[in-house]
């Protein structure tokens, strides 16, 4: 997250399908499969996400301690998530642009299917600042992002939008990457973008539970969610403007998305509703050394991702 920036979905168990809808095809070729109207998001694996965090220590472990943009560590840690989406059966694509003169790369991946008239998009930032590796910020959003599309593959899900995910490039020196390929959008891709989720921090060790609120129905859509828990949410605040999203928004796309809190202080009353540490900062490790894989609240991360992976699916059907 640049600067201050700022479960389990309980969903009704076996709901019918309400109606086959036929697909086109190609001249000869097979009829596309139906969109799934009543599918419900898988449960994301806290234990598959936070593999992906090691993969990332590792990888800037071995590249100077750091993920950060123009770095050995960035291009590794792209490498890392793009072989996994290629091999899920994904089409990926690798974005490039040069920023404080260095090349950066923004990694694309679409899944095939869907109206291309309406695109459903998650994202997050993968660069980490020169100062450490950037774990919470930002390899538990780049991590949950990833696995959730895997989940799409894994599960044969056949959504009636058409799914993208994107994984953004030196969002540490002004949301660089994101602006990029904003900007590289006619008007009219930009305007088949129905939603764009952005996830910056998600795991944070003495975590909050903020939503965006710049979109109603994308914002109800993650508020349902962690009703379904029994988990409060609180507007985000922090850091408005200050993440990916910021770019899509200011393009007239509807965006929403989740942060758990970065270097401000939790209060006494929200450490009464969330628990953690009042008087301390949601992540004391905020830009630092010490934002590694010890600095991860698991219960934060595993709502979290599940709540990445229920809007995906609400909001793609």
């Amino acid at each position: 997250m640049k600067l201050l920036l700022s479960g389990r979905a309980l969903t009704a168990a076996a709901v019918a399908l309400a109606a086959l809808v036929t697909g086109g095809s190609a001249a000869g070729a097979a009829p596309a499969p139906a969109p799934d109207q009543a599918a419900a998001a898988p449960d994301i694996s806290i234990a598959n996400v936070k593999a992906h965090l090691a993969q990332l220590q590792s990888i800037a472990t071995a590249n100077g301690g750091n993920r950060a943009h123009g770095r050995a560590g960035y291009q590794a840690s792209l490498n890392y998530v793009q072989a996994k989406l290629d091999a899920a059966g994904f089409t990926t694509r690798v974005q490039q642009f040069t920023a404080s003169g260095r090349t950066g790369y923004n990694l694309i991946a679409d899944w095939p299917g869907g109206d291309a008239n309406q695109v459903v998009m998650a994202g997050s930032h993968l660069d980490s600042v020169t100062s450490g590796p950037g774990i919470n910020d930002n390899g538990s959003g780049s991590s949950a992002v990833l696995e959730t599309a895997l989940a799409v593959a894994r599960s044969g899900y056949h959504p009636a939008k058409h799914l993208r995910f994107a994984w953004w490039g030196a969002e540490e020196l002004g949301l660089v990457g994101s602006r990029y390929y904003v900007n590289s959008l006619g008007s009219a891709d930009r305007a088949k973008i129905s939603g764009y989720l952005n996830f910056d921090m998600i795991g944070s060790p003495n975590p909050g539970y903020f939503v965006y609120d710049d979109d109603p129905a994308i914002e109800q859509t993650f508020k349902n969610y962690f009703a379904g828990i029994g988990v409060s949410t609180e507007i985000e605040t922090e850091g408005d403007g200050r993440s990916d999203h910021a770019p899509f928004k200011n393009s007239g796309v509807p965006v929403g998305g989740l942060f758990s809190g970065a270097d401000y202080r939790k209060t006494s009353a929200q450490a009464a509703k969330w628990g953690g540490t009042a008087g301390q900062p949601f992540d004391r490790c905020y830009h630092s050394s010490c934002d590694t894989t010890a600095n991860i609240n698991d219960t934060a991360l595993d709502r979290n991702s599940d709540a990445v992976a229920y809007a995906v699916w609400q909001l793609s059907q």
